[in-house]
């Protein structure tokens, strides 16, 4: 079925990506397609390796494919775009890396707040800043440097700062992978909150518990999606 027909935030169509390691070639996607519906919560499963992490770099513009595409629905409604693969703005895109990628000279804080700064909404939306910094426990650590805090509190605030702008899409790569039960519980349920709020969600993990609250999971395999309800 063509991904495209589908009502979707965005669109992923036939995505191949290889990469040289010494003398093998490395095959990380291999005719990926799949359809992201507003507001639903997808998990990316698959084991070390299967080409998760590659997929979620090239949706997000940080890696080419070598062919496909991704297009996406804009906001306005309008045309979609049809580059093989480009960086979104943060109202359109939120990214949980997996080695978090915050920014090691700026506070708690300000690493939350940088989205609404770029986007010159931190008068309109601090707010909403000040709430996730305090549901994911880190209100006291505002003016802490990020290597001041745990790895936990440091992907917390990754997912934080991915959140605040409400994007239309959320990509998320082992958000969970620092977190206790307890706050894994609280990650898990962050991403069903922004759900219901039209976020669409696709979420690399190996937790079985993040399951349980997931609309769809899509399975992936040496490169290739294996399963897609």
């Amino acid at each position: 079925m063509d991904p495209t027909a589908v009502t979707a935030a965005l669109w992923v169509t036939d995505l191949y990506k290889s990469y040289r390691r010494g003398p093998e070639e490395v095959r990380a996607l291999r005719e990926v397609s799949l359809a992201l519906r507003p507001g639903e919560v997808v998990a990316l499963v698959g084991p070390s390796g299967s080409g998760k992490t590659t997929l979620l770099n090239v949706i997000c513009g940080w890696e080419q494919p070598d062919a496909g595409r991704c297009e996406w629905d804009h906001a306005d409604g309008g045309a979609r775009s049809r580059a093989r693969s480009e960086p979104r703005p943060w109202r359109e895109l939120g990214i949980v890396p997996q080695d978090l990628g915050l920014i090691a000279e700026l506070t708690v804080g300000q690493n939350v707040q940088l989205p609404l700064w770029l986007a010159g909404r931190l008068d309109a939306t601090g707010r909403a800043a000040a709430a996730l910094l305090e549901h994911f426990g880190l209100q006291t650590y505002l003016d802490r440097a990020p290597a001041e805090i745990s790895l936990g509190e440091q992907q917390r605030t990754a997912l934080a700062r991915a959140m605040v702008m409400e994007p239309r899409v959320l990509l998320a790569d082992e958000p969970s992978g620092h977190q206790d039960a307890d706050w894994a519980g609280i990650v898990f349920r962050a991403f069903r909150w922004i759900a219901d709020r039209g976020t669409s969600c696709l979420v690399a993990t190996h937790s079985h518990e993040f399951l349980k609250l997931v609309d769809r999971v899509v399975a992936m395999r040496d490169g290739r999606v294996v399963e897609i309800p």
